[in-house]
């Protein structure tokens, strides 16, 4: 599978909760490290904390670009009853994806909360 159907396949297996099917894309030695907190999973361990994570609902493909081994996928992820009041919340995920033997072997995953409020004008400036 090329990079672009790879990361396409994720994408929709990842939706529709098909957890089961989730190893089949990832290569054996397959990490994930999540920028915003340091975190590298492996194989087994990605695939459970996407099945375990609470209020998961839905992954919506934004953008996806992708270049020989190489790929982004931008997607807006929605999680029910996530919100600080219950409400469901929305984030935005960019993926970078090193693909081998027609597998995802290494992902780098930034993610942003994306209800938060720009700051009030107090930057530094540069």
């Amino acid at each position: 599978m090329d990079t672009t159907a790879l990361l396409a396949r994720l994408a929709e297996v990842i939706d529709a909760h098909d957890w089961a099917g989730l190893p089949d894309l990832l290569h054996p030695d397959f990490t994930c490290r999540l920028v915003h907190t340091g975190e590298v999973f492996d194989r087994d361990g990605w695939v459970r904390l996407n099945a375990d994570y609470p209020g998961f609902q839905h992954m919506h493909v934004e953008d996806l670009v992708a270049a020989d081994d190489r790929g982004i996928l931008r997607a807006r992820v929605t999680g029910t009853g996530t919100g600080p009041d219950g409400s469901d919340r929305v984030f935005a995920v960019a993926s970078f994806a090193t693909v081998r033997d027609g597998l995802l072997a290494e992902l780098t995953e930034v993610w942003i909360d994306v209800d938060q409020q720009a700051p009030d004008g107090t930057r530094p400036r540069a």
